[in-house]
């Protein structure tokens, strides 16, 4: 099965990011790294490079790039996606990250808990979109949409 990897994320330009950030970028492409499906769909037209695929993960022109190489380095695709359709996601879910990092520091378990299932369905939610986004363009799981929805927003944290 076609996978990722290599994954690279552009985020010159951007301010640093913080430490929560940080680490949420890192186990992302951790975990990415260590599990993910990732297929382009051939087309009629012309021949599609198999992966295994490095992936160039950015922003550019207000637009989400996604730049694919095979493992020789040659160009296997590029695609870019509007942002407006994450825009309100990303934004509920750094709302709500904020409110589960404080949690972690002054709250109860019970209450921590409460905030992290909601802090996963607005994931979820985000990763719905890319799928719906990606739709003829690349086929992923779910899994794999999660993580890359961590790294859209890691993205947008700069932007």
């Amino acid at each position: 099965m076609s996978r990722i990897i290599e994954i690279e994320l552009d985020d010159a330009g951007l301010p640093p990011p913080t430490p929560e950030i940080e680490q949420e970028r890192k186990v992302a492409i951790f975990d990415l790294l260590e599990d993910n499906t990732f297929v382009l769909p051939q087309r009629e037209d012309r021949q599609v490079p198999e992966g295994p695929y490095k992936m160039n993960l950015s922003i550019r022109d207000k637009r989400l790039v996604f730049d694919l190489l095979t493992e020789a380095d040659d160009k296997a695709a590029e695609f870019h996606l509007s942002l407006s359709p994450f825009r309100q996601v990303v934004k509920d879910y750094f709302q709500i990250c904020e409110s589960y990092f404080d949690a972690v520091k002054n709250l109860p378990p019970s209450q921590i808990e409460t905030i992290d299932m909601a802090r996963r369905g607005i994931h979820n939610e985000g990763s719905r979109v890319l799928q719906e986004r990606l739709e003829g363009k690349a086929e992923i799981d779910t899994d794999t949409a999660r993580r890359l929805f961590t790294l859209i927003c890691v993205l947008h944290f700069g932007g």
